[in-house]
This record gives structure tokens, sequence and C-alpha cells, in this order.
């Protein structure tokens, strides 16, 4: 009995063996899926779109063949069709019901596209051989733009593959299984075996005993013998009881051993195959989130994009290169350091414009918009250098083939404290300048703030605005500029002016009805000789950019402002508008014309 039970587990146990091998080997499915596409549009650009790159759950990669130069980028739906244009290009899309990928020309009035490498609409860009083939993990909302050199045909092969789980759960508990059978068919044959041998030993004769004696029989009666009779069948009849209960327990303890056994072997091997489920098993190279963004930059593309500017700007000072510089700045902010560049070539010792970190952003306010032009205003900090103050940024997207500029650039305020801002993924409305549910306009904000600069107390804004912890304003304000004139010999004569800037004004939204402003205002300080024969000497950066030492016509001067405020709502009765940051720089110096 012991070698047919010994046989019985040899045999499971190759069964459930087999079974668990078999279901990672031969009967595994397959480990990834994929799918392709092949145009011959040959249009300049292919998208792939998002439902195409989530036909199957998680990390995706893309195959691009068909071209001799390859460059691809992946940003939001909207934003890449909206930098392809009115152009022809390739749209790759999943089709739910023959599960294929298909390719379907759109026909624009262009033939060919800039290039699009170092777009600021990209969440990410590939170039060389890994834009060939590369990871990534994007929402449904998320596009993927692939291009040759602009004006050749597009990669015309399109292949998204998917890593897909095609293990069994249940073939490693059967494996362990199998292997647990064969233990224990192995300890029984090991048992068998050894009793086998045991059976088969030398057996000893015992020696016969001498007999004993006759004894005298004993004659019982009748009765005795009749009741002795029935004592001994009585016995018997017990023994023979107690042997059939003896065999059923053994048997039933028997089964009962074998049965568990053998449930878990016809469970294991009846387990069906599970469906193949998407795992990870390819590494993204990136990932982002998986909510769709409605403002004009993400967080972390506003960062990337921060760093652009920040080595372009840092580039351009380096070799005072006014067309890199146009690349990234613009407005008020491009004004200023054009000048700078100037006045520091006749006078190097001049101090340099304000320095544009590449730090961890602080603020992040984007325009809640799917449309152009964009803005956005960012508050950064060098991080090696703590002390100095923040710099307060306002950028504009004016197309979605161009990349953010800055449009103001200015230092917070010491101790300033911002207003509450919307968080950036949820971003912010951009107002108009003509406005009127604020304090006062937006448009209108930078003469009225002139004003007081000018004439103090006597201005009719003097009340609109926040005097407390304004250094500005005792910087340039009234009693400085009447500091001034009085320094003046009495053979010049010193005046002042106020006139809104060419810089656009930026106007976004804050909680509580509010806004935060920056507009562009310019300064202008004349000086004259009152007397015949009298001159007007100029030093520093005025004699830098003007060009002239001297001057018996005068010297107008022109200091470009570049202001943030905070304008509270016009129901709010209490608040006040506040300055949060500034700069100054002269922007224009130049003999006077009557």
């Amino acid at each position: 009995m012991r070698f047919v039970l010994a046989i019985v587990c040899f045999a499971l146990a190759t069964i459930s063996m087999g079974l668990g091998i078999a279901e990672r080997t031969i009967l595994a499915g397959p480990d990834q899926a994929s799918l392709s596409s092949t145009s011959k549009d040959g249009a300049p650009v292919v998208v792939i779109d998002g439902t195409a790159l989530n036909a199957y759950e998680h990390t995706q990669t893309v195959r691009l063949a068909g071209s001799t130069k390859t460059f691809a980028a992946y940003g939001r739906t909207s934003d890449v069709l909206a930098w392809v244009g009115n152009t022809n290009y390739t749209h790759v899309t999943y089709d739910a019901k023959t599960h294929k990928l298909v390719s379907k020309l759109h026909r624009g009035v262009a033939t060919s596209v800039p290039n699009p490498k170092g777009s600021d609409l990209w969440l990410a860009q590939y170039t060389g051989s890994s834009a060939r083939s590369f990871h990534l993990k994007v929402p449904a909302s998320v596009s993927v733009i692939a291009v040759s050199n602009g004006a050749s045909p597009a990669p015309s092969t399109v292949t998204l593959t998917w890593p897909i789980n095609n293990e069994v759960p249940w073939s490693g508990p059967v494996i362990v299984a199998g292997a647990i059978l064969l233990l224990v068919g192995l300890a029984l044959l090991l048992w068998a075996i050894t009793h086998l041998r045991r059976m088969r030993g030398p057996r000893r004769t015992q020696a016969r005993m001498p007999k004993l004696p006759r004894q005298p029989r004993y004659k019982p009666s009748r009765k005795a013998i009749t009741a002795r009779k029935e004592r001994e069948a009585g016995k018997e009849r017990g023994a023979i009881e107690e042997r059939a209960t003896s065999k059923g327990r053994k048997v039933i303890t028997r089964f009962t051993a074998i049965t568990p056994v053998l449930g878990v072997l016809l469970l294991a091997g009846c387990t069906a195959t599970p469906s193949a489920v998407v795992s990870p098993s390819v590494t993204p190279t990136t990932t982002i989130a998986t909510k769709a963004q409605t403002t004009a930059v993400t967080p972390a593309q506003l960062q990337q994009i921060m760093q652009r500017v920040s080595s372009t700007v840092a580039a351009a000072d380096n070799t005072s290169n006014a067309t890199l510089l146009a690349s990234r700045m613009a407005g008020p902010a491009l004004s200023d350091r054009l000048a700078n560049y100037k006045i520091r070539k006749a006078a190097p010792k001049e101090p340099a414009s304000i320095i544009i970190p590449a730090s961890t952003i602080r603020v992040a306010l984007p325009q809640a918009s799917d449309t152009w032009p964009r803005a956005v205003f960012a508050v950064v900090q060098n991080a090696a250098t703590p002390t100095l103050a923040p710099v307060a940024l306002m950028l504009v997207q004016n197309d979605p083939r161009a990349n953010y500029k800055v449009q103001y650039a200015m230092s917070l305020q010491p101790g300033i404290k911002l207003p509450e801002l919307p968080g950036a993924s949820v971003g912010s409305s951009r107002l108009l300048p003509d406005i009127g549910l604020l304090k006062v306009q937006p448009g209108q904000l930078a003469l009225d703030y002139g004003s007081i600069l000018t004439e103090d107390s006597a201005s009719p804004s003097f009340s609109l605005f926040d005097a407390t912890g304004d250094t500005f304003r005792t910087q340039v304000g009234a009693a400085e500029k009447l500091k001034q004139q009085k320094a003046l010999p009495s053979t010049a004569k010193l005046t002042f002016g106020e006139a809104q800037g060419p810089g656009q004004t930026i106007a976004l939204a804050t909680f509580n009805n509010g806004a935060i402003v920056a507009v562009d205002l310019n300064e202008s300080e004349t000086v004259r000789p009152v007397k015949t024969g009298a001159d007007v000497s100029t030093t520093g950066a005025v004699k830098a950019l003007s060009g002239k030492a001297t001057s018996t016509k005068g010297i107008v001067a022109t200091y470009g402002d570049q202001l943030l405020f905070y304008v509270p709502a016009a129901a709010t009765k209490s608040g006040k508008i506040e300055l949060l940051g500034y700069t100054t720089s002269l922007i224009n110096a130049a003999e006077y014309k009557k």
C-alpha cells in the first residue's frame, strides 16, 4: 500500500509541476501589445492622438520610422493642434471597434512648418536617435507631434507598444504543491522500502518447552458448560464488532488524509488563466499628471520655461547680444536691458540690470486660457543669494509658435506680502485695461501713481494708494524731486514729467475680486540752462546714453518704471492700492529739442 501511495504522489506531482511550468512558458500569453500604422500622405507633421496612446493602459512606447531626420515632442492636444495650425498633417487615432490605429490626412493651406525644437508648448521633446523610440506615460488629453525637418514628409510609420503582464497567479502555488507532493512521495517510497526489508529478514525458531504433567481433568456439570459457552460466544461477538469498528476508522482516516491534497490539486489544475492586465514593466522616462489642465502652462512646464529664459538672458548679458535678448524679452523689460547694454559699454562700472534667477518658482499664476495671447505671473528667488529680493515676472506668449517673453521684471519690496492667489493648476483670468470693477482701472493706474510721485498729497489719487512700506515713493517721490531741484545751480532748471509707457498693461485676477497689475510708467527729467552762455553737464549713465558731456540746449533723461500693484475690488471700502514691487532704469537720454 505504501508503494501505491508513493506512485500516486509522484503522478500528481508530475501533473501539478508540469501544469505550473506550462502556464509560465508554452501556455503564457504575449508580454506586450503592439499597434502600428503606416501613412503614404507625405504630410510634414504627424500627430499621435492621446486616445491612441491610451488604447492600452500604463507605459507607452512610441517608435517612429520612415524619415531621415526625426523630431518628436508631446504636449496638450489643444496646444499641439494650435501649433500645427493650418498645415497639412497626419492624425493617428485609435478605432475602438477594430482595435487598430487609423491614419487620416488633414489638409491645410501650408505645406511646411518651422522648426518646433524648443517650443514652450512642449512638455518634453526628443531629438536624434531618442526621437525614434521613447517611453512616456501621458493621459488622453496629451498628444505626440513628430516632424522630419518641417518641409520633408514626417515619419510615415507609427508603432505603439504597451507592456502586458502575462503571468498567471496560480502558477506559483501549483508548482509549490507539486514539489510538496514529490517530497511526500519520496518519503512514502523510503518508508515502503524500509518496511519491506524488515519483513524479509531472518526468523528465529523458538525452542520447544518441556511438557507439563497432565493435570487431572475436571469434568464440569452440564449447566456450567452451557454458561461458559454463552460467555465465550458473547466475547467473540464483541471482538468481531470491535474489529469492524477499527477497520472502518482506519479507512475513514486514510481517505481523510488524501482528500485535501486531491482537492488542492484539482482546484489548481482547473484554475482558468486570468485575462491579461497591463503592467508598467518598462520604466517610463516621463510621467505627468493625469488631470487635464486648462491653464496657459503647467507648473512643470513653467519651471522649464523659466530655466530657458534665465539661461538665454544670462548668455545675452555676457555678450550684450541684443538679438538673443529679444528672443526672450519684450516691452519694458527689453527696453531696460538694451539701454543698460549701451550704458555699460561706455561706462562699465555702471550697475547691470536685474538678474533673472533660474531657481525654483515660489509663486506661479498662469492665465486660465486656451487662446492667445497668454500671460503668466511668476516669482523666483536666487537660492544661492537668499538676501536678494525675489523677482516678480510677467511673461506673455503672443501666439502658439512664439515663445514666452518677459514683459516685466521687478524686485519685490522688502517684507511685502502678496495677496491670496488662485492655485497654479486653476489659473487666473486676465482682466481688460478698462475694467470698472477695481478701485482704479488697470489702464489708468500708471498715471494715477505717477501724479503722486510728482505732487504727493496734492494728487487727486493720493488717498487711493497705500504709502506704508512704499520705498519707491521715498526714493523718487516729490520730496526727492524737490531736493534735486534745490541742488541745481541757478543757471539751470530741472522739470519733471510722467507719461504712460508703451508697455502693455497686464492684470490677473486674485481672490476677493482684486487683481495684480503690471504697468509701465515713463518719468522724464529735463535740465535746461536758464542763462545765455550757460550749459548743462552730464555724468554717469546719462552721459553714456546721450553721448554728450555738455549741452547748451539741455538734456532730457527718461526713466522706465516697471511697477507691480495689488488693486482691490471697487466694493472694498477700506482697502487701498498697494505697490508690491518695482524696477526703475534709465532707458533714454538725449539733447533737449524744442
